[in-house]
Formats: C-alpha cells, sequence, structure tokens
C-alpha cells in the first residue's frame, strides 16, 4: 500500500480540519462586509486582520491537538516542513472578493503526508458550503458525496480561471491555445472553481502563479471527487510544484489540455 496515503484519513483528522474550517469562519465572518483596514504585503496582494486572525485560530487548534504536525501557513510562515504530516493553510483564498463584499471567498486547509496531499477542506463561509476530499472517504459537498463529470471533449468543457491577468508572456499563450479549444469560459471565483469542478457542474481549472497554500487543499477535494489535478506537466502536486495546475473531471480532458498548454 502507498505510505503516503496509508491508514492517514481517519476520521478524527477529517474531524480536525472541520472544525479548524468552523474557527475560522467564525472569525472571518465577524469582520466580514465590516469595512475592515487592507493592508498591502510586499508582493502587493491585500491583507486584512481576518486573514491573520483565521489562521490563527487554526494554528493554536493544531498545536494544541496534533503538536507533532509541520504547518504552513500563508500568514504566519512555517514549521516543521520535514514532518511527516504538513498541513498547508489559506485563512481566505480570495481577500480581494472578501475586501469587496463579495461571497466565493474561501477557506483552504491541506494536510499532507510525506509531501503529498491527503485531506483537503475548501469552506465558503459566506455561502455555507464545504467540500471535504479525503483518502478513502471519497469527496463531500456539506456532508454528501459528490463526483467529478465527463463531459465528453474539450469543444464541451467549461474552464474556469480566477484571473486571465497571471498568465503572461509564454503563459499567455499556453492559455489562450487551451482557451480556443474549450465551449465556456468564465473567470474570478477564487478556490469555488474547484468545488464546482468536484460536483461536476464545471470541466476544467486551469491556473498559474498559484503558492502550496492555493492548490494543496483543493487537489485533495478534486482528485478524491473522481478528477485529477497536476502541474502543467502532468506531474503530482507537492509543496514544491511551481504553481501551474490543471484540474480536470476526466482523464482524457486532462491529457488533451496538457497537450495544448505544456511549452
Amino acid at each position: 500500500m502507498d505510505r503516503v496515503k496509508e491508514d492517514i484519513c481517519r476520521d478524527e483528522m477529517i474531524d480536525l480540519a472541520n472544525r479548524a474550517a468552523d474557527a475560522a469562519a467564525e472569525v472571518i465572518m465577524g469582520f466580514y462586509r465590516s469595512g475592515v483596514t487592507v493592508e498591502d504585503k510586499a508582493d502587493t496582494s491585500p491583507v486584512t486582520i481576518a486573514d491573520r486572525k483565521a489562521e490563527m485560530a487554526i494554528r493554536q487548534m493544531l498545536a494544541q491537538e496534533v503538536p507533532d504536525h509541520g504547518i504552513l501557513g500563508e500568514e504566519h510562515g512555517a514549521h516543521d516542513l520535514e514532518a511527516e504530516f504538513v498541513w498547508v493553510l489559506d485563512p481566505i483564498d480570495g481577500t480581494k472578493a472578501f475586501i469587496c463584499g463579495q461571497p466565493t471567498f474561501g477557506t483552504l486547509i491541506a494536510l499532507m503526508r510525506w509531501g503529498r496531499p491527503v485531506l483537503g477542506v475548501i469552506n465558503h463561509p459566506a455561502l455555507n458550503e464545504r467540500w471535504v476530499g479525503a483518502f478513502g472517504h471519497g469527496t463531500t459537498f456539506n456532508g454528501s458525496q459528490v463526483k467529478v463529470r465527463d463531459c465528453g471533449g474539450l469543444d464541451k468543457a467549461a474552464l474556469f480561471t480566477t484571473d486571465p491577468e497571471m498568465f503572461t508572456g509564454d503563459l499567455q499563450s499556453s492559455y489562450d491555445a487551451l482557451a480556443e479549444k474549450v465551449k465556456l469560459r468564465r473567470f474570478g471565483v477564487d478556490c469555488y472553481a474547484y468545488g464546482l469542478l468536484a460536483s461536476g457542474h464545471i470541466d476544467l481549472v486551469c491556473e498559474a502563479l498559484l503558492q502550496p497554500y492555493d492548490y494543496l487543499a483543493p487537489a485533495a477535494v478534486v482528485e478524491n471527487a473522481g478528477g485529477l489535478m497536476t502541474d502543467w506537466q502532468g506531474n503530482p502536486l507537492g509543496l514544491n510544484s511551481d504553481g501551474r495546475v490543471l484540474a480536470s473531471g476526466s482523464a482524457a480532458n486532462h491529457q488533451a489540455a496538457l497537450d495544448l498548454i505544456q511549452n
């Protein structure tokens, strides 16, 4: 049996991930649509007290219940990334949506074992919608099992991307090659797109310039719903992936899309 996945996604780990999402949601919703102050980080991306406090709420819970586990968080950095188990946290994926009052921002929580995602949560507190994907348990949406769909070909596929401005130069030409082949393109819903894919509503998500806390929880959600999520070369995603990701509802569409975007 694969040692990465063997006997890891026990009910208590899934319960811990859900409670961590609940703790973050309580913090976040206290600031939502409140006119919270926005700061700019060194990379000019926005951050708020809601981001920082929500991540700290999760980290405090993990430190108390699984103190031997590592943590990587967007707002508060890394701790013991060489550990067998590492939690990867994005307290508010879609901070721009959050500060604009849009409800599609989400909290991303992934559990890694030996560098591979085995458990993922995509939680949207403003919408009361949550996807949980765990090896051996499948993926659920608000507690009910969900599966990806096979739309039958790229010409029938719906493709989502958070922001087309993430593609420049060679990235732009790769994305355009894929976008020209699909039936429908949509933008701007951040991690919500991966949940839609896991539930069988859309077919592809193609993105670039992501960090591990952006893509590892979605990878677990998509893969345990029967989909595929890799880098643009078709490799499994991990902490050191280059940030270019492709998620698909079918193996055939995934390969066809990879053939178009690889450069």
